[in-house]
């Protein structure tokens, strides 16, 4: 399993129970994915520097999860089906090399 960090951004206007039903749904979307979430991050709400689908702001989540390569394109495709999130960004985490 490779690890990836996944940042999703929502709405500013966003509700505490909206932010939570994401997070989780998004747990669940990668549960599937036989992946595992090691950790999130709630990053509160961001000014953004320009609007983006009508949002001058945005609730940031970072997610810290371990994922087989072959599935991040499917949870690309499943973010992307995703109304509530405004846009995301997924990186591989690379392993730091041992001198």
């Amino acid at each position: 399993m490779n690890k990836y960090e996944l940042t999703v951004i929502l709405p500013g206007k966003a509700t505490a129970a909206k932010k939570k039903t994401s997070q989780e749904k998004l747990g669940k979307i990668i549960e599937t994915l036989k992946g595992k979430v090691v950790k999130v991050d709630d990053w509160g709400e961001v000014e953004l520097s320009h609007k983006i689908a009508k949002n001058s702001s945005g609730m940031f989540l970072h997610f810290n999860l371990e994922l087989e390569s072959q599935s991040t394109q499917t949870l690309n495709q499943k973010l992307k089906m995703e109304g509530d999130i405004i846009r995301y960004l997924i990186v591989r985490k690379e392993l730091s090399a041992s001198a």
